[in-house]
């Protein structure tokens, strides 16, 4: 599975302005602490991947959910389109104890509250990072990687009728650009 996935800074509330008169379907708001890891045997931010443990819950609900998930390099220069891998995780400090006894590293927690939209075949999400800024992510997920160019060009279109401009465009992850901070 690849995802494709476009990212550009905004207004927050002009862009939910934007969405209401688009008649985009409100999927829900979501809070996750990501913890980003390293690699024992290779260096994750030399190769452009991504090891998560993610802890997703609601406001309106009790408990969490935790997964975990694997992210290839990117596959062009134009997005952040790349190869994902994630699954449900039953426990997450378990999980977390298993990396870390398998050597993997944590480098930093990434928390952020998501507002998420459907529009047109594409998630829209609105993010508030802490630490990091405001952030629009549009995003969709094709079978093959062939697919991707039609479904990035896709998304540019949906972040331009948003009133965002795609060429704003921020490759940096929200781990990167919290390390920046």
């Amino acid at each position: 599975m690849y995802e494709v996935e476009v990212k550009v800074p905004a207004d927050l509330e002009r862009v939910r302005s934007r969405l209401t008169a688009l008649e985009a379907t409100e999927v829900g708001r979501v809070m996750q602490a990501d913890t980003y890891y390293d690699a024992p045997h290779r260096s994750f931010p030399e190769t452009d991947e991504a090891l998560r443990l993610r802890v997703e819950s609601r406001p309106d609900e009790t408990g969490e959910e935790t997964r975990i998930t694997y992210k290839g390099p990117l596959l062009d220069s134009d997005s952040k389109s790349r190869e994902e891998f994630e699954t449900a995780v039953g426990d997450g400090e378990t999980m977390a104890a298993v990396l870390a006894n398998l050597g993997f590293e944590p480098v930093e927690t990434v928390r952020k509250e998501r507002d998420r939209f459907a529009l047109e075949g594409y998630t829209v999400t609105l993010d508030a990072v802490d630490g990091v800024g405001e952030f629009v992510e549009v995003e969709t997920e094709v079978n093959r990687e062939a697919d991707f160019e039609s479904a990035r060009e896709g998304a540019f279109d949906v972040l331009e009728r948003l009133g965002l401009d795609p060429d704003d465009q921020r490759r940096t992850s929200y781990l990167e650009l919290l390390l920046e901070s």
